[in-house]
């Protein structure tokens, strides 16, 4: 390359440069005229100022380095730096602060702990944020954020390092004695599960095991009041049926004889006198024939052999025993040709066309049983069949060796397909006469003197709640008779986890009480003895 080109290479770069040199200065100039004339506070919010320390709006004293609250619950306000040549938008205040320690800060001027004095600076110290004309809140008491059991009545540091958190008295965890407030997140990892209480009819079915039996009602004892001999017998076999006014035996007896022949007598004496115009004889034959009729009777011979007797004349040998009701031989206990006593019984019959079911009930479901209430059976060896019966009676004991209370159902037996000695599954049906409130069953904490619920207020606050409980159903609802209104809501899970929280929220309340009722020592009075030392024992030296 020439000399001369070389020259004229320089010379470009050295034009060039001095142009971008001149650019950015006029960039600058311009950017900084502008700047001028922007109002303050566009020029000051293009930047974030960082606040110097943190003031009490009430306490210039509380000086803090960190955002928090003082003393009294109240906010701390951010001190900034003051702006050159800008007009402040806050009041300015003034503080000392050691010139080798930017943390140990003062209001007034003084010292720092290494004997420097300290140097004042001056700060913009914010505007208060409207209150909207809300009340001052006031602290109960102060707890640590990582210990709940450190509780002071003043403000602090607690033992590991941090601020005491304010508890206010308008608080649920205050105002209400045993309510709490959980942040939703930790909700949220307990677990917690919340229900509303309904109003809604509640039922349960009684499930038991029942047993078929004889109605004892439907039972019947075949005897007889004559003495003689079984000459003919028509049941020959246990479990017969029979009708009503069907045959059954047939019976020998002398007395039975002599009594017949005694009624024809006195029948033909009465037939013989009644032509007669003696009425006194008239009315002792009638009065003798009456007697002799109405002791037949007694020995249960029917009105058609009292009439066949006197139409034919003839004494019968044998008395025929008919059946006074219908059903089943269920025992027989005379043979043919067998000699029998009066009011000895011959055959026990009994009628199924409706049986008894007995079922064992427990105790705890007494109150839902009730005379009337309908019941279901149903049967292994009738699988798909349900019969139906209806609570009958409630025996009014119980059995020792179980402890179960007995239920008697009444079950109709067409075609006598319900046998005594079965066993059957009986299920209740038993409904509560009108709606009530309920609540699921997990919800209560029973304590085995009082029961409590835990009521969800919104915004994660739960409030204890002594309820009296009423009957429990079978899809896990527990009745509610007082300390519950329809639409509330309850924990369902985790209670236990907020109860715990509530018995140590409420032994602090109780604390705090015992606090501000204790005197305080007047000025000048005495100090309290201290207690005297315990006597030493017969014998004791030193």
């Amino acid at each position: 390359m020439k000399a001369s080109s070389r020259s004229t290479l320089w010379w470009g770069l050295v034009l060039g440069l001095v142009l971008a040199l001149a650019a950015l200065g006029g960039l600058y100039l311009a950017g900084y005229r502008l700047m001028r004339h922007l109002p303050e506070d566009s020029a000051t919010s293009s930047r974030e100022r960082k606040p110097l320390c943190y003031v009490s709006p009430t306490d210039p004293g509380f000086v803090r380095l960190e955002p928090g609250k003082d003393e009294k619950g109240q906010d701390l306000l951010p001190v900034y730096p003051t702006q050159p040549g800008a007009s402040p938008s806050g009041r300015t205040v003034t503080f000392w602060r050691s010139p080798t320690d930017p943390t140990y800060i003062r209001d007034k001027p003084g010292k720092d702990p290494q004997g420097q004095e300290l140097v004042p600076f001056t700060g913009e110290l914010a505007q208060a944020p409207a209150t909207d004309g809300k009340k001052e809140r006031k602290v109960k008491y102060w707890v640590s954020p990582m210990d709940p059991g450190y509780v002071r009545d003043q403000h602090g540091k607690a033992p590991c390092g941090m601020d005491l958190v304010p508890v206010y008295e308008d608080e649920p965890g205050a105002a209400q004695e045993g309510a709490i407030a959980v942040d939703p997140q930790v909700l949220q990892s307990m677990g917690v599960r919340t229900a509303k209480a309904e109003v809604r009819e509640l039922s349960r079915t009684i499930r038991a095991v029942g047993k078929v039996t004889y109605d004892e009602r439907r039972l019947t004892v075949v005897n007889t009041k004559l003495s003689g001999w079984v000459e003919r017998l028509y049941v020959k076999a246990t479990g017969d049926p029979i009708r009503k006014g069907q045959n059954l035996l047939d019976l020998y007896s002398p007395e039975l004889v002599t009594t017949q022949e005694e009624y024809l007598l006195a029948w033909r004496n009465f037939n013989s006198l009644k032509k007669s115009g003696l009425p006194e004889y008239q009315e002792g034959a009638r009065r003798l024939l009456a007697a002799a009729c109405q002791r037949l009777k007694y020995w249960d011979i029917p009105d058609s052999q009292i009439a066949a007797l006197e139409r034919t004349g003839e004494v019968k040998k044998t008395l025929t025993l008919v059946s006074p009701t219908n059903g089943i031989v269920i025992k027989r206990m005379v043979t043919q040709g067998q000699m029998v006593q009066a009011g000895m019984p011959l055959l026990e019959v009994a009628d199924l066309s409706t049986v008894w079911v007995e079922a064992d009930i427990y105790e705890y479901e007494l109150p839902w049983v009730k005379v009337g209430q309908h019941a279901h059976l149903t049967l292994t060896y009738l699988p798909g069949e349900t019969f139906h019966g209806q609570v009958q009676y409630i025996y009014p004991y119980l059995k020792e060796a179980t402890r179960t209370a007995r239920v008697r159902l009444a079950v109709p037996n067409p075609g006598l397909r319900l046998k005594p000695e079965m066993f059957a599954q009986v299920d209740i049906i038993s409904p509560v006469k009108g709606a009530s409130v309920a609540v699921p069953q997990e919800a209560v904490l029973d304590t085995g003197e009082r029961q409590h619920v835990f009521v969800a207020l919104g915004g994660g606050r739960f409030a204890p709640r002594e309820v009296k409980l009423g009957v429990r159903s079978n899809d896990g609802l527990v009745q509610i008779l007082s300390g519950l209104n329809g639409g509330e809501e309850v924990v369902t899970s985790a209670q236990f986890l907020l109860d715990s929280e509530s018995r140590f929220r409420e032994a602090i309340n109780q604390m705090l009480k015992g606090r501000e009722a204790k005197p305080a020592p007047t000025e000048g009075a005495p100090p309290p003895a201290a207690p005297a030392a315990p006597a030493m024992p017969p014998g004791h030296r030193h």
